[in-house]
């Protein structure tokens, strides 16, 4: 269960003048910003009220395109119309998305003002070549330069990442995040590349130059980024775009590793190896395995997928789940009981799968 009320607000594109070569989105003009000023309190007293919930922190989070890019006065009418539910005590505070090479002093003094909490960049890669082969248009060193500003001035940090870019590879996003890690960031969202319709990118998918990760390798690159960052205790608080009714295999995809619950395979891919390390000393035992909630569906995986692996793997004539409040797993055999971590496992799994 999400720890914020999230009010989204979708910033049409024309923040953000810039075309990487993963987006179809272009520079719109001449862009009616009175009707997306309406649009956009109509939309957040809408949200607002399916949240019954006041206990928790309520944001409005400012998403598309690059919001610090926009004309300063639109940016600051978008911060105004934000600011003023602040003020009527309905928002806790502001948050938005916008590129590394869109900050400075200035313009976080102006967020500051209107009450944004929290800043997201767009950061995708911290590898040169692949930054300039994908379009972005600056280096990495302005997403240091722009993260230690961002901290320094007492705003929370989100970075974004981008797996399997063109020129990227398995080496080149670990690299990324080992670079993530070091600008300590409050939190990071992971997505993998996927072919657009009508972008670059397809162009070079369709002649071959490109080729996605499959889903399959995303899983594999995505447990250990996931474990990386465990250990580090930073929050993913997304791996994988969310579907919508264009962004779906046969739509606006053309191609790549679109799932709508990547973040499910992931975990249920490493309690899968997990409980494969742990049950050795179960081999043809009648097991019970006492587990919270929470993790349950991790470990049981879709459609039993996990279950029959364990079953089929170490020959175990009765495998049973129950619940437990307990955040630590425990087997139960007739003669063996057996306590296990996944807190342990996931802060000592990093080596292996590297």
């Amino acid at each position: 269960m999400s720890k914020i009320n999230i009010v989204p607000v979708f910033v049409p594109h024309y923040g953000c003048p810039n075309d990487c070569i993963f987006c179809n989105q272009r520079k719109i003009t001449n862009q009616d910003y009175i009707k997306d000023f309406d649009e956009t309190r109509k939309s957040i007293e809408e949200y607002l009220s399916y949240f019954s919930n006041r206990e928790k922190t309520t944001q409005i989070a400012f998403y598309g395109g690059s919001f610090t890019g926009l004309p300063k006065d639109v940016m600051e009418e978008f911060l105004k119309i934000g600011k003023s539910y602040i003020d009527e005590g309905k928002v806790d505070s502001l948050r938005l998305s916008t590129r590394p090479d869109y900050i400075d002093n200035e313009i976080l003094s102006t967020l500051e003002k209107y009450g944004v909490k929290t800043i997201e960049l767009g950061v995708q890669s911290m590898v040169d070549e692949v930054l300039i082969a994908n379009r972005r248009n600056h280096l990495s060193e302005i997403v240091k330069t722009s993260a230690s500003l961002i901290k320094t001035r007492g705003f929370d940090l989100g970075l974004q990442q981008m797996l399997g870019l063109y020129k990227s590879n398995k080496e080149r996003d670990i690299y990324t995040t080992d670079e993530f890690l070091k600008l300590e960031p409050d939190f990071v969202r992971i997505y993998p590349t996927l072919v657009i319709r009508d972008s670059f990118l397809e162009d070079l998918y369709n002649s071959g130059n490109y080729e996605p990760y499959s889903l399959e390798e995303t899983i594999k690159v995505t447990k250990i980024l996931f474990c990386m960052y465990y250990s580090s205790e930073i929050e993913i608080i997304r791996i994988g775009l969310q579907p919508t009714d264009n962004i779906t295999l046969g739509k606006d995809v053309i191609a790549g590793p679109f799932h709508p619950s990547i973040r499910q395979l992931v975990l249920q891919s490493l309690y899968r190896d997990f409980m494969l390390q742990e049950l050795q000393d179960f081999y043809k035992k009648a097991v019970t395995i006492y587990v919270n909630d929470s993790q349950i569906n991790y470990l049981v995986g879709n459609k039993g997928a996990n279950r029959e692996n364990l079953i089929k793997k170490f020959k175990i004539p009765s495998l049973k789940f129950k619940s437990s409040e307990n955040k630590k797993i425990y087997v139960e055999s007739d003669n063996l009981n057996k306590e296990l971590d996944f807190d342990v496992f996931l802060r000592n799994y990093i080596e292996r799968l590297r």
